[in-house]
């Protein structure tokens, strides 16, 4: 059974990495190596050399004083080793097109992907304030894994998965389903628009309006369906 070191950047006891453990329940063994802390948007930032605190709270999971690539690295290279990959999420909001840039939960499998494992991120994007149904996203993210798990990746590589929002009417499993779509990630930037006040400068666009280029991971994630994007390093 594989080895599946699981992370995040909205902290150990965010509710997206729970679902992430149920998603990957009969999957393989999971143990978690995640955040002590909320470090969403802290991109791929590392520790500068002062000590990562490790606080082991069970047996599989422990809480790392330090950012989401920093958990890579204690994981891979001291708690577990032997790790055949790496799963990151599953995040509270979408990581999309440019978004992959600044992203915590992606600079964790990019982490691992340098240190020659292999890794996918997983986000929930959601509308607003719409509550995230995590069985929901527990469900879609064990169906998604199944395949790319069983799909080959070559050295550079690694996946970034967005889930798509719940419709209005989406109340059980028996409603339909969304579609895996494989597809490259958007070239457009986030919404610019602002306005000026005494504060300063202010960004006022919407994230679900953001531009976005036709058949991207924006697009189809927006349309309903599962963003695939394989990711080349190298």
């Amino acid at each position: 059974m594989s080895l599946l070191v699981l992370t995040n950047d909205d902290g150990i006891d965010a509710p997206g990495i729970q679902a992430l453990r149920t998603a990957v329940a009969e999957i393989g063994k999971s143990v978690v190596v995640a955040p002590d802390s909320h470090l969403s948007g802290c991109s791929h930032q590392i520790n500068r050399g002062g000590a990562i605190a490790i606080d082991q709270r069970s047996k599989t999971d422990y809480a790392i004083g330090g950012t989401p690539a920093d958990c890579s690295r204690v994981a891979l290279s001291h708690l577990y080793p032997d790790a055949d990959w790496v799963l990151s999420g599953i995040n509270a909001g979408g990581n999309l097109g440019s978004d992959t840039y600044v992203s915590g939960t992606v600079a964790a499998v990019r982490e691992a992907t340098l240190l020659r494992k292999r890794a996918i991120a997983i986000s929930q994007y959601r509308y607003r304030s719409i509550p995230v149904d995590w069985e929901r996203s527990a469900r879609l993210a064990t169906k998604v894994l199944n395949q790319l798990m069983a799909t080959e990746l070559k050295p550079g590589e690694f996946w970034n998965v967005n889930l798509p929002a719940a419709t209005a009417n989406a109340k059980s499993e028996s409603d339909e389903e969304p579609t895996i779509v494989f597809c490259e990630r958007c070239t457009q930037p986030l919404p610019t628009e602002f306005s000026i006040d005494e504060s300063g400068f202010r960004y006022t666009g919407a994230y679900e309006d953001r531009p976005r280029d036709t058949g991207a991971d924006v697009d189809v994630c927006f349309s309903g369906n599962i963003s695939a994007v394989k990711i080349q390093m190298w």
